[in-house]
């Protein structure tokens, strides 16, 4: 795979890498029990052609000695340790929080533990950003995401943003000009947030711990905005396995009925359209994950619990499930 060099960037963007004296960058990475993949992710992120002015690492209360090691390698940065774990959702939540609160960014990048950013990832993520016009009624873009591919160079299908349905023709030229494509939610595996609508949207739901919270986060962050999937910046996500979530998820498919109704149903994200539309794709994937599966008993039992808890029940606030954790915004 050939990467863009510094001068076919500086030409398709309009604009070379981002000065020193652009806006003030903070990573969010969340981690819990990967400390050997934490260490290359970290390694990575620090070693950024454009690096980060601070790095966020969120603990979800590991138990292989993950704080000790970043404590020892990274000192600089910032470390949260959780006093349990909070899964994803409330590992971003408390990163999140702790970089706007803490540390005054102009935009925040979200990785997993397992991402390792090509060298010049962040610096084509905010020479797209900079180089996209601002003058539309949506503004600049309140997202910017990377493309993940897996070891082999295969793009990822767990990381797959969702393309934007009803873009307009505008928002679709002034995006394939940087090579670009609108979107409407995306993975946060590597994606570029302006903290102005982070601050002005809040946080992701604590309470969705495993699956969907960045689906549910980035098409609220969305709503109304400019979302770019930037295939030039380039990150290797390395999962165990190739292919995506639902591939005989077990117990776990629990937590994907339960939070896709709690999405479907309470979350100001995505207009009445837009819950038919990817209802209807949520609803053909279940069939398909069911349909593949060799534990479908299992499965079956994880949709009626996660029915009934999404149809009783909507998340709790964030701040109520991380006070629980040792940290509360």
């Amino acid at each position: 795979m050939t990467w863009p060099t510094p001068a076919e960037r500086a030409c398709r963007y309009g604009v070379g890498l981002v000065s020193r004296r652009g806006p003030r960058v903070v990573a969010v990475v969340v981690t819990w029990n990967r400390r050997e993949l934490l260490r290359e992710a970290l390694e990575a992120v620090t070693a950024q052609s454009e690096p980060p002015a601070v790095v966020v690492v969120v603990d979800n209360a590991s138990e292989d000695g993950t704080p000790d090691m970043v404590a020892a390698e990274f000192p600089r940065s910032d470390l949260v340790a959780l006093g349990r774990n909070t899964g994803g959702a409330g590992g971003f939540a408390a990163g999140l929080d702790r970089a706007v609160q803490a540390h005054g960014p102009d935009l925040v990048w979200l990785l997993d533990d397992d991402t390792v950013p090509r060298p010049e990832a962040l610096a084509v993520l905010l020479a797209t950003r900079a180089a996209y016009p601002a003058t539309g009624p949506a503004g600049a873009p309140a997202l910017v995401a990377s493309r993940a591919v897996w070891t082999d160079g295969r793009d990822h299908p767990m990381n797959t943003p969702r393309t934007k349905p009803w873009a307009g023709r505008s928002e679709r030229a002034a995006a394939r000009q940087l090579a670009c494509v609108p979107i409407r939610s995306a993975s946060f595996v590597s994606v570029l947030l302006a903290a102005d609508q982070v601050r002005a949207r809040g946080l992701p739901l604590a309470d969705y711990f495993l699956w969907n919270d960045d689906f549910e986060y980035s098409t609220r962050l969305l709503r109304g905005r400019v979302g770019l999937y930037c295939p030039d910046s380039v990150v290797v996500h390395k999962t165990r396995t190739f292919g995506s979530t639902d591939v005989d998820p077990g117990e776990r498919f629990y937590f994907e009925v339960r939070n896709k109704l709690w999405m479907f149903t309470r979350s100001r994200g995505l207009t009445v359209p837009e819950k038919l539309l990817y209802g209807g794709s949520t609803v053909r994937r279940w069939v398909r994950t069911y349909a593949a599966s060799r534990d479908r008993a299992t499965l079956r039992t994880a949709l009626r619990r996660g029915l009934a808890d999404g149809v009783r029940r909507g998340p709790r606030p964030t701040a109520a499930v991380l006070a629980g954790a040792g940290t509360a915004p």
